[in-house]
């Protein structure tokens, strides 16, 4: 069995359709509300899990009610969670979310304690890293958390996917450190100053990513799928898979769970993309964000009819 490991933010959704997005003032009414685990970090590493991958999940939790409904759901996920710490002092992450009519959302995350991960927090869960076949990680948390991460996977010499979600500055120098990155087309244009808005631009933005650093090259593209860059003569666009959409929330987190499970097994990188898809694309067809993401028999059912 593969192994992963998934550093970053572990938050409760605190989720509520509307019929619109409110407007600056506005209260909208909305419902029903469902609440449950959530975080880039903790979707992806549920998304990894499912698919049938070993996953050791570092990050940081408040001493609080929401913090041990995490330990719970880690438990039952077959997560490992024997790197998550505890701080008395924070309280567990949470993220208001709101879905509209046209299942688009519009998002609101206090880190609380997953924001204030070290690099002792890190340094601790060393032995996973030089077990692990990929690490996986996000920009959900603190720099200096994103920092140690890919140093102690480059020390390794494990493959690193980062995630630039949701985008904040950090040393570009360390993208030569990092064997891929997954942007979407807002993450991408923050990231290149590229508006991506059709394929020639996102394909732009691809080659100024990877004159930053980075070898492979992905950039999510939503229902359309996702742009594969490994040069500016070898790019090609994957696309996405047509399904009932119910909420894009989480969407991004499954793909690149997805990702990692099927590039941890070794999978060519083209075909785990469309693994990834296939995974993002069951996502969205569920509420929720860690408890929508599929099972590897779901997803095994899909791609068989395919």
């Amino acid at each position: 069995m593969s192994k992963i490991v998934v550093v970053g933010s572990y938050v409760v959704d605190l989720m509520s359709r509307t019929p619109h997005l409110p407007r600056p003032g506005e209260t909208v009414l909305g419902g029903p509300f469902k609440m449950g685990p959530g975080g880039k970090g903790g979707n992806q590493a549920t998304a990894a899990a499912r698919c049938g991958s070993e996953v050791t999940f570092v990050t940081k939790l408040g001493d609080d009610t929401f913090g041990r409904e995490a330990l719970v759901h880690f438990q039952k996920e077959n997560i490992d969670g024997q790197y998550v710490k505890v701080d008395s002092d924070e309280s567990t992450g949470v993220a208001l979310i709101a879905v509209d009519d046209q299942s688009e959302n519009s998002i609101v995350v206090a880190l609380g304690a997953c924001g204030k991960i070290t690099q002792a927090d890190i340094m601790v869960a060393e032995a996973a890293f030089a077990e692990a076949d990929i690490v996986l990680l996000q920009l959900e948390t603190s720099i200096e958390a994103v920092m140690t991460t890919i140093n102690l996977a480059t020390k390794h010499q494990v493959p690193v996917i980062l995630n630039p979600a949701p985008y904040q500055k950090f040393p570009e120098e360390i993208l030569s450190k990092v064997s891929y990155i997954t942007p979407n087309e807002t993450e991408a244009f923050k990231l290149t100053g590229v508006e991506v808005t059709d394929d020639e631009t996102a394909v732009k933005a691809a080659g100024v990513l990877q004159e930053m650093g980075v070898k492979n090259v992905i950039i999510t593209l939503g229902k359309k799928g996702a742009l594969l860059y490994l040069g500016e003569d070898q790019y090609k666009f994957v696309p996405g898979f047509k399904v009932a959409v119910v909420d894009t929330t989480g969407a991004g987190d499954a793909f690149n769970g997805g990702l990692a499970h099927a590039l941890s097994n070794q999978v060519p990188l083209e075909e785990a993309m469309k693994y990834a898809n296939t995974v993002a694309a069951l996502s969205v067809t569920k509420i929720g964000t860690a408890p929508a993401m599929p099972s590897k028999k779901e997803i095994e059912g899909f791609r068989s009819n395919v």
